[in-house]
This record gives structure tokens, sequence and C-alpha cells, in this order.
């Protein structure tokens, strides 16, 4: 037998119980932004050229131009097409700049715990340490929210082999680190079941498809556009769940906006047909519906 995480058994999609999101629809949307504060000095990670040598001066702003620019041109565009957002929040913003949470939180859009910075990767940390980084960003978005948040996301998507049991201790609901299926998931920990979201680690992810796999710009909308109508048209038969992840300092590019635009309008005219909603209405709808209907765990 080949080694295994033991946290999800295998289960065929068109094996499971059938269900429907809230209203009868099918398919559920989400938008992830991700809202990123970097440290300054040190090597910060993908980018379009050649990494810059240290401080990484160049790699910096260009991810700084995210929050005093980008987030701000993403605001307006969901306003416009009244679309809601999850955001992904590295906690280190709350000291470096609150401001750009304020009109979100305004919205009532869903703040999703995303570490204290994208320069550091809890993957690497002891546990103990990994566990105090967890409470630090949980507190400083309870305290400054209000209310803790239900769901997490790893900076960098990175996970140790014990994060998703320390995720479930903190009191997390849900997590998006692990993609791999098109319906949420029970994934078991040793503190009970957390569930599994999906998000797009690996795909419909501007920095995934631009930075890492060198997509073109057209190429990533066109990728959006054909996820959404192709999924829409599957959940006929199962109800799935549909995203997109973005991040403030890539698309809150103004040429990149306009096709991000032309594809989000595509989205919202489908505001009758398919549930316009956040990961955390997602996973409080799960956990409502009959046991066994949602498997693993």
């Amino acid at each position: 037998m080949l080694p295994s995480h033991n946290r999800y058994p295998y289960s065929a999609i068109l094996d499971r119980p059938d269900y429907s999101w809230p209203g009868g629809k099918r398919l559920a949307f989400y938008i992830a932004l991700n809202v990123e504060h970097f440290a300054f000095g040190e090597p910060p990670g993908g980018d379009f050229t050649s990494v810059s040598l240290p401080p990484y001066h160049r790699s910096y702003a260009w991810r700084d131009y995210g929050n005093r620019v980008g987030i701000w041109r993403l605001l307006e565009l969901f306003e416009d097409l009244a679309l809601p957002a999850a955001l992904l929040v590295n906690s280190a913003l709350y000291d470096h700049c609150p401001r750009v949470l304020e009109p979100f939180r305004a919205r009532g859009d869903e703040i999703v715990g995303h570490g204290r910075t994208n320069s550091q990767r809890q993957g690497d940390l002891p546990e103990a340490e990994e566990r105090a980084l967890i409470a630090e960003a949980t507190e400083a978005i309870r305290v400054h929210e209000g209310k803790a948040p239900a769901g997490w996301l790893g900076p960098w998507i990175s996970q140790s082999g014990t994060t998703p049991d320390l995720l479930k201790e903190a009191g997390y609901r849900y997590m998006l680190d692990w993609h791999f299926d098109d319906q949420p998931i029970w994934f078991a920990t040793r503190a009970g079941p957390i569930l599994a979201v999906p998000y797009p680690t690996m795909e419909v992810n501007d920095s995934t498809a631009l930075i890492y796999r060198r997509a073109s710009d057209a190429d990533f909308f066109r990728m959006l556009l054909d996820n959404f109508d192709e999924m829409l048209e599957q959940s006929v038969k199962q109800p799935l769940v549909c995203m997109v992840s973005l991040h403030t300092f890539i698309v809150g590019q103004p040429f990149r906006l306009r096709e991000l635009r032309r594809a989000l309008k595509h989205v919202a005219a489908h505001a009758g047909d398919v549930w316009l909603t956040h990961p955390g209405a997602i996973a409080t709808y799960v956990a409502s519906l009959p046991p066994g209907t949602v498997p693993g765990g």
C-alpha cells in the first residue's frame, strides 16, 4: 500500500446524494480576493521577470501597488456588478494598511484567514510555532472585524502535516488549501471534521496561471469564462462550486481590469441562475444538510 493522508476516502462525484444550493440553484460561485502584505528586504516569491537582488525593491513595490491602487479598482468593479467577494487577508494588513478593508467590511464581504504575511510559509514551522501563527492571525481578525474568521487559506497555500488539525482545534469550520473536488468534502482531523471548500490552488488562479504557468492574459480570462460556462452546464447533474482566485497587484493592473470586467459581467448576467456567494456561506449551508449528504470526514 502506498502512503496515504487518511483525511478523506475516495468518492466518485456521480455516486453521491444530490442536493441543491439555496433557492434551488445548482452552481455556487465566489470570488476569492487575496489581499496580502510582504516584508521588505525578504525574497518576495514569483515574478514575471527575473527576481531582483536584495532588497528586492522591484517585487515589493509591485505587490504594494495592489494595496495602494489595485484593490480600489477591484472594489469599484465589484460594486458596479453587485458581486460579493471573500477577502483572504494577511493579518499584517491591520498594521500596514487597515484602510483597505474598511469598504469591504461595510459591504458585508467575508474575511478569510490567510496567515500573518505571504513572506512566511506556515508549513515550514514546528507545530507549536504554527499553532501560534494561526492564533495570532485569528485574534487580529477577531479584534478588528468583531468576530473570528470561519475559513482559512495558508499563505502560499502552505500546510504542514498537522495544519488541518490545528485549524480545527482553533475553531475553524472550513479550509481552502485542498482543491481535490468540485464539491465541498468533509476532511478528517484529530479534533473532528473540517470542511474542504473548493479553491483554485492550481487552476483558475491569476497568480498560478499568469506567473508560474506563463499563460497569457487572454488565456487566463478565457479559462475563467470557460470554467464558469462548463460548470454551469455540468451543475444540472450535480451541485458544484465554481470560483476564481484573484490578487490585487495582478488583476488590479489597468490593462487586466478591462478583461476582468468583461468576464465578471458575464458571471453577473447569470445572477438569476447562480448562487453568488462567499465560501463561508457555502460551508454553513453544507453543515445544515442531513448527515451523509456530503461525503468524507
